[in-house]
C-alpha cells in the first residue's frame, strides 16, 4: 500500500521533529526493551546466576539494533503478544542468550520501564527546546523594554506598558511551565523489577529467598538504565498515577502557548505586532493583501489538544482496578507520544514565531496618540492646579472637551482632537506650553523598563544559567508548513 493510501497523523507525518518523532518510534522502544533485557541479564549474571554466560551478554549487547520487524510481526500474529514476539526475535540474533532472555521478568519490565526511560528521554528533548525559546524572547523584550505600548484591560484602551513589559508575561508563564518540565522529568523513577504483581516472587525462586539479593538486583537493574532509584512498591504496572504528572505539565504549557498565540493574533489584527511572514507566502487564495497569523493560530490549534490530553490520565487512573487492568495500553499508546509530539510541535512553532516576529512602532505611536489624550487629562488638571486653577472648575472644563471629542472619534469617524480643543480654551492657556511634556508616552509607562531589566536578571538568568551549554546550540527550529 502507498504511504499515501492511509492516514497517517500529522503530527509526525507534517510537524513533528525527527527526534521526537524518532524517541516514540518502534525502534527507539524495541532497541530500548532490548537494552532493559540485556541490564536484567548483567544484573542477574553478576548476581550468581551462572546459566548467563558472557558469551549470551555479547551477544545480546550486539544485537540491540538488529531488529527483523517480520518475524516478529509473525510470532505476534501467532501469539497475540508483543513482548514474547520480541524475545522470540531477539532469541534469534543472540541464539546463546535464548534461554535467559526475560528470565523472571514480567511483560511490564519492559513496557512499563521502557515507556519511562521514553518519558524521561522526552523531558530532555522539550526542556532544551523550551529554553531557546525563553532565550529567543528574552532578547525582544530587552530590545523593547522601552517602547510604549498601549496596554488593554478587558481589550479596552488602558494605561500605557511598553512591548518588552508585555513579553516578560509571556516569558513569567514559560518560567513556570520549564519549572514544571523540570519538575516532572527528575521526579520520574524505575519501575524496576517487581515481577507480575509487584511481589517479586519469580525471583525469589531465582535467588532461592535471598531477600538481599533481590533488593540489589532491583538497584543494580535500576543504576544501570539510567536511574537513582525505582518506585518502592507497584503493582504488575507503575501507579498510573505518574502519566498524570507526566501530562499535567504539558497540558499547562498548551494553556500558555495559546495565551501567547491569541495576544500576538489580536496585536497582528491591530497592525502593531506580527508574526513572520515570508517573501513567497499566500496569506489569502482569494484576497492576495491578506497576511493571516498562521502559525499563531496553529499555535492555538494545537494547544486545545494538547491541553485535554491529561484527562486521558486522569481516567485511566481512575479505573486501574487492583494490581492493574489492560484498559490503560491503547490509550496510553496515543495520548503520552501525542502529548509530547504537541509540545515539541508547539515549541518549534513558538521559536519561529520569536525569531521573525515583526514590530511595528509607528502604527503603536498612532494608536497611543488616540487614546492618550484621554489618559492625559488627569495630568492635564494637575498641572493647571499647580498654576492656581480650581480643580473642580477644571475637572468640568475637562469633561465637556473630552465629550466633544469622543463624539468626533465614535460618531464622525475621526481623530482624537481633544489636545487641539484644549489647545483652544482660553481658560488652559496657562498650560498650553506643558502639554507636549504632560503628553510624553514615556512619562505613562511607569516602571515597566526597569521591570524587564530587573526580571531578566533575577529571574531569567538564573533560570537559564544550568543550560548555558544548550543555549550555544544556536540551530534554527525548521517549521514545516
Amino acid at each position: 500500500m502507498s504511504v499515501h493510501a492511509k492516514y497517517q497523523s500529522p503530527l509526525t507525518s507534517r510537524y513533528a521533529s525527527k527526534e521526537m518523532a524518532y524517541n516514540f518510534s518502534e525502534d527507539k522502544r524495541y532497541t530500548t526493551w532490548r537494552k532493559l533485557w540485556l541490564n536484567l541479564a548483567i544484573a542477574e549474571q553478576r548476581l550468581g546466576l551462572t546459566d548467563i554466560t558472557d558469551e549470551a551478554i555479547e551477544q545480546m549487547r550486539a544485537n540491540l539494533d538488529n531488529i527483523d520487524y517480520q518475524v516478529a510481526a509473525e510470532e505476534e500474529k501467532k501469539r497475540r503478544h508483543d513482548v514474547m514476539a520480541h524475545v522470540h526475535a531477539f532469541g534469534l540474533v543472540a541464539p546463546k542468550a535464548a534461554g535467559v532472555i526475560h528470565v523472571g521478568a514480567t511483560s511490564c519490565y519492559v513496557t512499563d520501564n521502557g515507556d519511562l526511560i521514553i518519558l524521561r528521554d522526552a523531558y530532555d528533548l522539550v526542556i532544551k527546546k523550551l529554553v531557546h525559546v525563553i532565550d529567543i524572547l528574552s532578547k525582544f523584550a530587552k530590545e523593547y523594554r522601552d517602547l510604549p505600548t498601549l496596554g488593554f484591560t478587558h481589550f479596552q484602551p488602558a494605561q500605557l506598558v511598553t512591548v518588552g513589559k508585555r513579553a516578560t508575561l509571556w516569558i513569567q508563564e514559560l518560567l513556570w511551565d520549564l519549572r514544571n518540565f523540570e519538575r516532572a522529568r527528575n521526579d520520574l523513577k524505575f519501575r524496576g523489577v517487581k515481577g507480575t504483581t509487584g511481589t517479586q516472587a519469580s525471583f525469589m525462586a531465582l535467588f532461592n529467598g535471598d531477600h538481599d539479593k533481590i533488593e540489589e538486583l532491583d538497584q543494580l537493574v535500576t543504576e544501570l538504565s539510567g536511574f537513582s532509584e525505582a518506585y518502592p512498591v507497584c503493582g504488575q504496572t507503575y501507579s498510573r498515577k505518574i502519566d498524570i504528572d507526566v501530562l499535567n505539565p504539558l497540558s499547562g504549557f498548551g494553556a500558555t502557548c495559546h495565551k501567547i498565540a491569541t495576544d500576538i493574533r489580536l496585536l497582528a489584527n491591530l497592525k502593531e505586532i506580527e508574526e513572520p511572514f515570508e517573501k513567497d507566502q499566500i496569506g489569502s487564495s482569494a484576497m492576495a493583501y491578506k497576511r493571516n497569523p498562521m502559525r499563531c493560530e496553529r499555535v492555538c490549534s494545537l494547544s486545545r489538544h494538547l491541553m485535554v490530553l491529561v484527562n486521558d490520565a486522569l481516567q485511566t487512573s481512575a479505573v486501574q482496578w487492583f494490581e492493574r487492568t489492560l484498559d490503560d495500553s491503547a490509550i496510553r499508546r496515543i495520548s503520552l507520544p501525542e502529548a509530547f509530539l504537541t509540545t515539541d510541535i508547539l515549541l518549534t512553532t513558538l521559536q519561529n514565531i520569536f525569531e521573525g516576529m515583526v514590530v511595528y512602532p509607528k502604527v503603536i505611536e498612532r494608536r497611543i496618540r488616540q487614546e492618550l489624550p484621554f489618559m492625559a487629562t488627569e495630568n492635564v488638571i494637575m498641572a493647571m492646579v499647580k498654576k492656581g486653577g480650581d480643580r473642580q472648575e477644571c475637572h468640568e472644563q475637562i469633561r465637556v472637551l473630552s465629550h466633544q471629542a469622543a463624539h468626533v472619534v465614535k460618531m464622525e469617524g475621526g481623530e482624537n482632537d481633544l489636545i487641539e480643543r484644549i489647545q483652544k480654551t482660553e481658560y488652559f492657556k496657562p498650560i498650553w506650553d506643558e502639554l507636549p511634556a504632560l503628553l510624553d508616552p514615556s512619562t505613562f509607562i511607569g516602571r515597566a523598563p526597569q521591570q524587564v531589566d530587573s526580571f531578566l536578571v533575577k529571574h531569567v538568568e538564573p533560570a537559564l544559567a544550568p543550560y548555558a551549554e544548550a543555549l550555544k546550540d544556536k540551530t534554527r527550529a525548521e517549521l514545516s508548513v
